[in-house]
């Protein structure tokens, strides 16, 4: 996506595809591939993807986002090379377009800027709307919800393990009293309730920035998400296909690039045990990670935390 983080989620800002260039050379496109981009968003990498496509190609877009799927639809819903499916691209594997195998697969994971921008899909603590933040507006609970439900040691947990926000229990604690008189509905009563806990912090960092985070990822199951979805892609990419993943935070990145290790390399030999038996490995590696450049973060400051990762069927 185009973003990660809530920092900069002002109103109006451009869409734009992160790493573009990079992820379409990764990809390494035939004019007569099949390709899937399980994260569509508002289409950056798809089009580009598509005009090198020629008439036998063959493209498949996903988004979990009903609104992302409208927009697909509306603008490549007319084109005989492209399908079009809603849903998490964690469950790729089950739509029968991906069984005759696939020539690419991208993954730009994390919250769109749209979803941000947007005010009312309640991802931004930076307007009040209904603390909502599901990426899929169809199914789920909203994190209003979950904080409504959950004990304060569930809450705690999700925020140290999806936020690694140290004062999770603190805040936790806050939120439990507060929800004696009323539950949390809106994102501005959890943003200052997190900053009247907290305090200001962190330069100019909001401190509630992990917390939304924290709640974000784990309302959409992101992390889940991802390590599903990889499987998924090395099931169904062709022998030479290739993957290409655009991560956003250091959790995402982490299994990301766990996976493609595991998956490229044999198991270590423990001193003292016998050497594992080799494994018959399913990915190689195309060299190292990828920043984005200084001209990109100039014309688009979200893309600051991208880390892009490519690797090949074997």
């Amino acid at each position: 996506m185009t973003t990660t983080s809530n920092e900069g989620a002002a109103a109006g800002a451009t869409h734009l595809p992160v790493m573009l260039d990079e992820a379409v050379q990764g990809l390494r496109v035939r004019e007569n591939g099949t390709y899937l981009d399980g994260t569509f968003g508002r289409g950056g990498h798809a089009r580009a993807v598509l005009a090198q496509l020629g008439a036998a190609g063959k493209l498949l877009l996903m988004d979990r986002d009903p609104a992302a799927v409208a927009h697909a639809r509306a603008e490549f819903g007319g084109d005989a090379r492209v399908a079009i499916r809603h849903g998490n691209f964690a469950d790729l594997a089950q739509w029968d377009a991906t069984a005759q195998g696939l020539d690419g697969v991208l993954f730009d994971l994390g919250v769109s800027s749209p979803q941000l921008d947007e005010a009312q899909r309640g991802f931004s603590f930076r307007a009040d709307a209904p603390l909502d933040m599901r990426m899929d507006t169809s199914s789920g609970i909203s994190a209003a919800q979950f904080l409504a439900d959950a004990d304060e040691d569930a809450i705690a947990g999700v925020l140290w393990r999806y936020g690694e926000e140290r004062m999770g229990r603190r805040i936790a604690r806050a939120i439990g009293e507060r929800r004696r008189e009323a539950p949390i509905a809106r994102t501005l009563e959890l943003a200052e309730l997190v900053e009247r806990t907290l305090g200001r912090r962190e330069g100019n960092k909001h401190p509630a920035t992990r917390t939304f985070q924290a709640l974000r990822m784990h309302v959409n199951g992101e992390l889940d998400a991802v390590e599903r979805g990889l499987r998924a892609a090395v099931e169904r990419l062709n022998s030479g296909g290739r993957l290409v993943v655009i991560s956003f935070h250091s959790l995402e990145d982490r299994a990301v690039k766990n996976f493609l290790r595991d998956e490229s390399r044999q198991p270590p030999t423990r001193r003292g045990l016998p050497p594992p038996p080799p494994m018959a490995l399913r990915l190689k590696t195309l060299g190292a990670a990828q920043l984005p450049g200084e001209k990109e973060l100039s014309a688009n400051p979200r893309a600051r935390s991208a880390v892009l990762r490519v690797a090949e069927k074997l």
